[in-house]
């Protein structure tokens, strides 16, 4: 097994002190840090997310009150990762942070991994000990490059000061270019304090990397074909196409072909809800008629989506009927999961402006196809399975009502964020979306905690960018919320008016419905605090909490009062707010598909599967059975795929 860089590093002799000296001297004499501080202003950055510590003093010190950027000190490396995914998914900038060697870059492995994921523009810089101490077990010493490369889209480890400019530019360069991803630049010490020559711009050497944005060949004229001959399409899209900034080719597609619109998790909202073509998300719980259509369909347009397992279920039961057209800028996505009759390697914004003219044309020579049939089955889809939900029997809220609620208060500017479990699918499925770039969630790693420091990059985002007038909410659960709730410090002390409603039902909400559906009712290390048994409101008291930290605080038990705590937040505009709203732990999201199961077997509540009854008008009233009947039915399709 080949060795990482780092490794490879540590056989270099070391013995020839001045083997890095340069002989360069145009331009102005500073050090590596002073250079790394300088390039990242003339790169165009606003905002800088971080946590010092020894192995990135040297860039710390270089930051001052002159420097061209704000910084926003977190209050762990994890939150700093987050934040800046939050920024750059906001504002459509690369989100920037800086963090010490050690445990420090260790921490925020997860925020590179979680970026990587899902295509989001982050440099992300590490302190590193210095050159002759690599290979020494030094004092926070890790092999950070070595430690990223399977997670980052790239990771350049730099020992010498005169790189610095070169390195961030084409690091910059890389994250956003192409499919953008996250690129590591692991900084050692003697890098940080050699003196160096800057000059800008620099010259960026990157032989071979050329990503593809045009279409190549006739998979243009190909895909028009299939247009026109297809009487069931779907346009099935997902991230890349919200990366791409590609919402008005994805509507004005489906507007000239007809097909309706269907999304993954990170792509809700790239055509707003209340286009009449837009059917909401597909896969494991999304609504029945977009899992519906593109399980019937018999062309399936897949623009920047990846044919994640979260959305086919079981793979080859996936649109059964589909000829694929598969449209992405990274060439390694086409045919991964789903082999495409037409392949189109490109960026999707790029792509789809030249593929409409050609359907176009296709439609003033042959004529539009008739999709009546094909909207008359969706449009009943839509109708009879609407987004449902099951009121709660213990006297709590019910979640669902909640997100309702604070969607229909919202400010249709809002840009939403969430934390990952239940919360964030009744998220994604009832707040109405009226704007890409409105939505901001963990969608590929599905990382909890991921809310509260993505909430304060999009609001720093949205001060630098838009003037503060996109307000952001943040919906989070109570287990996602607490593992990074130190983060409501950064909240208040940086005047970030983030509105908080945490859906507090006391338990890790998605895996206890798992537990009910599929481990009969096991809730094993789930049950976070029993209010019964302690005789306390909350372990902790969020109100408490939240106020501890400067932020404004309520908490919501009736309907009455979280219309009430609602308003009071959207009217506070000076501090942080936070909405404890007492819900329901029972509370289940549906519709539902096992994993691993085929989508024709969605579960739209409890008893009701109308993909294997597609003619059947079941009432939901009169169809809807007990938890536990659709636990039995889950299990025993989960068995049998087993068994198979």
């Amino acid at each position: 097994m080949s060795p990482t860089p780092l490794q490879a590093f540590r056989g270099v002799s070391k013995s020839a002190g001045d083997q890095h000296k340069r002989t360069i001297a145009d331009g102005e004499k500073m050090t590596g840090a002073q250079a790394l501080v300088r390039s990242l202003e003339d790169l165009g950055v606003k905002d800088v997310f971080g946590v010092p510590g020894g192995a990135i003093l040297p860039v710390y010190h270089a930051i001052n009150e002159e420097t061209g950027f704000r910084f926003i000190l977190t209050r762990h490396e994890q939150a700093a990762g987050h934040a800046a995914e939050g920024y750059a998914v906001a504002t459509g900038e690369v989100g920037v942070c800086i963090v010490t060697s050690g445990p420090g870059a260790t921490n925020i492995i997860t925020a590179i991994a979680d970026a990587n994921m899902d295509s989001i523009p982050m440099v992300v810089i590490t302190g590193q000990v210095g050159v002759d101490s690599i290979g020494t077990d030094a004092f926070q010493e890790a092999d950070i490059v070595g430690a990223t490369y399977p997670v980052a889209k790239h990771s350049y480890l730099v020992t010498n000061a005169q790189d610095v400019p070169r390195v961030l530019a084409e690091a910059h360069y890389i994250a956003r270019s192409g499919r953008p991803g996250p690129v590591v630049v692991d900084l050692t010490k003697t890098a940080q304090n050699g003196e160096m020559y800057y000059s800008w711009p620099q010259r960026m050497i990157l032989p071979g990397y050329n990503p593809v944005t045009e279409a190549h060949g006739r998979v243009l004229a190909d895909a028009a074909r299939m247009f026109q001959r297809s009487f069931r399409p779907v346009l099935y899209v997902g991230g890349g196409a919200v990366r791409s900034d590609a919402g008005d080719e994805v509507k004005a597609l489906s507007d000239l072909t007809g097909a309706p619109i269907v999304t993954t998790l990170p792509a809700r909202g790239i055509v707003p809800d209340s286009d009449p073509a837009v059917l909401g998300m597909l896969g494991m719980h999304g609504t029945i008629a977009a899992t519906g259509a593109v399980q019937r369909s018999d062309l399936l347009v897949a623009i920047g989506a990846r044919f994640d397992d979260r959305v086919t279920g079981k793979l080859e039961a996936f649109a059964p009927g589909a000829r694929v057209i598969h449209i992405d800028i990274d060439p390694a996505e086409i045919g991964k999961n789903r082999v495409a009759d037409v392949p189109i390697v490109g960026d999707v914004k790029t792509v789809l402006q030249a593929l409409i003219p050609q359907i176009e044309q296709l439609h003033k020579e042959h004529g539009k196809p008739d999709l009546t049939t094909w909207w008359t089955l969706l449009n009943k889809w839509v109708e009879q399975y609407p987004i449902a939900y099951e009121e709660p029997t213990d006297g709590t809220l019910a979640p669902q009502w909640v997100v309702q609620q604070l969607s229909a208060e919202a400010d249709p500017n809002t840009i939403w964020v969430s934390g990952v479990g239940q919360h964030q699918m009744w998220a994604t499925q009832l707040i109405e979306f009226h704007h890409p770039h409105q939505w901001i969630s963990s969608g590929g790693l599905g990382t909890m905690g991921f809310g509260l420091p993505a909430a304060i990059g999009a609001e720093i985002g949205s001060q630098q960018y838009f003037d503060g007038k996109k307000p952001v909410w943040l919906i989070d659960g109570d287990g996602s919320f607490q593992m990074t709730s130190e983060e409501l410090a950064t909240a208040f002390m940086e005047g970030t008016p983030i509105k908080i409603a945490l859906l507090n039902n006391s338990v890790y909400g998605m895996v206890r419905q798992w537990q009910t559906l599929f481990y009969e009712k096991h809730y094993s290390a789930t049950i976070l605090h029993e209010e019964e048994k302690t005789g306390l409101v909350g372990v902790p008291d969020f109100v408490k909490l939240a106020e501890a930290y400067g932020c404004v605080a309520m908490r919501a038990r009736t309907k009455e009062e979280a219309i009430e705590c609602i308003r009071k937040a959207n009217q506070i505009n000076d501090r942080p707010v936070l909405i404890d709203f007492h819900v329901w732990k029972d509370a289940m999201v549906w519709p539902m598909v096992a994993a691993g199961d085929s989508n024709d077997n969605v579960t739209y509540m409890p008893g009701i599967k109308p993909l294997l009854n597609p003619q059947g008008n079941v009432s939901l009233q009169d169809g809807r059975s007990s938890t536990q009947d659709v636990a039995e039915s889950l299990a025993e399709a989960v068995a049998t795929e087993e068994n198979n």
